[in-house]
């Protein structure tokens, strides 16, 4: 497969700088900037993936009538921490 390349860009010299002084020991800028890309179009797919599956959860309460209160909601996420907390 071929590869493809993305147009140049044009960022302030501070920015470059802090971009540079970030790379690890062996990674270029290049690689650095691909890595940052995938890793935005990753992040960007579960966003929307996380916000479809709302959507439908929201349609399916709608239509089902069953609805959870934010208090119970609240409530398991308290005791799904505390039981993370006292885990460790």
């Amino acid at each position: 497969m071929k590869t493809a390349t993305f147009p140049s860009l044009r960022v302030d010299p501070e920015l470059r700088q802090a971009a540079e002084d970030s790379l690890q020991e062996g990674e270029t800028i290049s690689s650095f900037v691909e890595q940052s890309i995938r890793d935005n179009i990753g992040r960007r797919q579960r966003q929307r993936e996380f916000l479809e599956r709302g959507l439908v959860s929201r349609d399916e309460a709608a239509r089902s009538g069953a609805y959870v209160s934010s208090e119970a909601v609240l409530g398991r996420l308290e005791q799904m921490l505390a039981k993370a907390k006292a885990g460790k």
